[in-house]
């Protein structure tokens, strides 16, 4: 392995006193989040007066004493910005731009995160997640729908874990895509050890992140924590079979309580497997059967700014850029008064969700046009007279 560029001390020291003021006793996520909203940098935080670090709800007299007295150990961070660089690993703080813009809006983000890769090729992350004992329909479903996911510029983010997550990630990977993985554990101690040629690969084309120390051990407790991150910094999460009891559950309602979109891809009612995914289906989350299922929840902001597939099958066309020979089909369908997609799919004798996930193709190639109501129209050159 290559190591990393060696850390100037000026960034060892603005990364040092983000470590001193993580490990304030009486500071944990939330309440750092809120300091740094307040006060911008931990330097600021650090040079403050008692009172105006008083006046951020959650700070006692008891935590702004913590604070003072708190030594830098700049020593041990050295140690450990060292090893990081060595292992070509870089830390980002919420300050950071590349830091992940969705993860800053839920409550208690981590302060900084490790990063093996690159955070620049993110795009509309969705995180598929599911059981670590996946069924071989599992394990199929999933790599087909992160497939297409990956074909329409998609992000997958998952947690590199056995089954579900790991078919997520190959699925990606096989249509050379771009994911993400978030472990509980530190970067240095990958797990699960047969993952590790999974994780260079994703380090490759994507990225693996952590918000664990990097010689972290992949602890019970860490994984419902670095469950918030894979629904924190997604717009939405896709639950692949679960039981009652499945982390993937916790996943789910932590993208819930993070107001993002909650998805399940139903199975067999006599597999204990899709118990969970059931469930959640039951309680409002969105069934998925296609890619287009997702795509239709993916909010506008998002898509905006995911690039559409590129087609292996071509068809020409005057003036516009080449088109799947599904994709041909449907635009010759259209006319310029909108048509609602329940009578398309009658009409074109197409499944709904593969239907929706070329409608919105198009859409994203400025096509079509999509009016509320889920209603599509074409969209010409010319003006329509008559």
């Amino acid at each position: 392995m290559n190591a990393g560029p060696t850390p100037t001390d000026a960034h060892q020291d603005d990364l040092a006193v983000w470590f001193r003021l993580r490990s304030v006793t009486g500071i944990g996520n939330l309440l750092f989040r809120r300091l740094i909203r307040r006060f911008e940098t931990p330097e600021a935080i650090f040079a403050a007066r008692d009172d105006d670090l008083l006046a951020v709800d959650g700070v006692s007299s008891r935590v702004v004493a913590a604070l003072r007295r708190t030594p830098a150990n700049r020593d041990t961070v050295r140690q450990e910005l060292d090893r990081a660089a060595h292992l070509g690993i870089r830390i980002v703080t919420q300050r950071d731009p590349v830091y992940p813009a969705l993860l800053l809006e839920i409550p208690d983000p981590p302060p900084f995160v490790y990063v093996r890769g690159d955070l620049t090729r993110c795009r509309c992350p969705v995180a598929v997640v599911g059981s670590r004992q996946a069924t071989p329909y599992g394990r199929k479903t999933t790599k087909r729908l992160c497939r297409d996911l990956a074909d329409h510029a998609i992000t997958v983010v998952s947690g590199m874990a056995r089954g579900i997550d790991t078919a997520a990630h190959q699925g990606v990977l096989e249509a050379g895509g771009t994911t993400v993985a978030v472990l509980g554990s530190g970067l240095e101690c990958i797990y699960p050890p047969e993952n590790r040629k999974l994780f260079e690969h994703i380090a490759e084309t994507g990225a693996v992140i952590s918000e664990f120390p990097l010689g972290a051990e992949p602890e019970a407790h860490h994984f419902p924590k670095r469950n918030r991150i894979i629904s924190g910094m997604s717009v939405g999460t896709v639950v692949v079979e679960a039981t009652r009891r499945s982390g993937s559950l916790i996943t789910a309602r932590l993208a819930a309580e993070q107001n993002r979109e909650v998805f399940a891809v139903p199975g067999s009612i006599e597999s204990f497997k899709s118990i969970g995914t059931h469930g959640l289906i039951k309680n409002g989350a969105k069934l998925v059967s296609q890619v287009g299922d997702i795509l239709e929840e993916i909010p506008a902001w998002a898509r905006s700014e995911t690039q559409p597939p590129v087609p292996t099958a071509t068809a020409s066309r005057s003036g516009g850029p080449p088109l799947a020979e599904d994709e041909a089909d449907v635009l010759d369908s259209l006319t310029a008064y909108p048509e609602h997609v329940d009578d398309l799919t009658r009409r074109l004798n197409m499944e709904p969700g593969h239907l929706i996930s070329v409608l919105l193709a198009l859409e994203l190639r400025g096509l079509v046009r999509q009016d509320p109501g889920k209603r599509f129209s074409r969209i010409d050159t010319e003006p329509i007279t008559g």
